[in-house]
Formats: C-alpha cells, sequence, structure tokens
C-alpha cells in the first residue's frame, strides 16, 4: 500500500465520494485506511460505571484503500502515486505533476 499516515487525500467512490480528509490510521493487512471525518457511523456506548448513562458516539471506520486518492500538492486535484529514484533513495511522487509527495 502507498498511503502513509497524515496523507491528503479525497475518497472517489462510495457513500461519501468527494469528501478529503487525512489519513489517521493505516490497516495494511486488511487494505483500508481510517480518514477523519470520513466514512462517521453511530456507535452505541454502554455506561462503563454504575450511575452512569450510555451514550452514542460517532466514530470512523475503514475504508478501502481503492476508493481514495492522494491530492497533488501542487495542482490540488486527485493523483495516483508512483515511486522514483532520487539519488540512492525511492521517494513517493504524485504521477499527475511528477512532484515528490
Amino acid at each position: 500500500m502507498k498511503f502513509k499516515k497524515g496523507d491528503k487525500v479525497i475518497v472517489v467512490a462510495g457513500k461519501d465520494k468527494g469528501k478529503t480528509g487525512a489519513i489517521v490510521k493505516v490497516l495494511r493487512e486488511a487494505n483500508r485506511v481510517v480518514l477523519d471525518g470520513v466514512n462517521m457511523v453511530k456507535k452505541q456506548q454502554k455506561a462503563r460505571r454504575s450511575g452512569e448513562k450510555g451514550s452514542v458516539i460517532e466514530i470512523a471506520m475503514p475504508i478501502h484503500a481503492s476508493n481514495v486518492m492522494i491530492i497533488d500538492a501542487k495542482t490540488g486535484k486527485q493523483s495516483r502515486i508512483g515511486r522514483k529514484k532520487v539519488g540512492d533513495k525511492l521517494v513517493r511522487v504524485a504521477k499527475k505533476s511528477d512532484q515528490e509527495i
């Protein structure tokens, strides 16, 4: 997977299509990412102590990595991610502008 925590991405498929957000967590083995404020679901939480009330909370659920694309810093549009050798290191580049990520 070519995504990293903190990358700015846009959702290209699904119920949240068009929304943008930063990656909070990358789940490599499941090929999914968690974005802040995207794919939010309501979850009912039990009371932890006696006398305390339960509540309904909203949490961000994972979305498949194929449904998001990185936002190119130069153009501000969605782009694919490639790799390029600079010196003796491989760096990630945006395919649209060929600029390092």
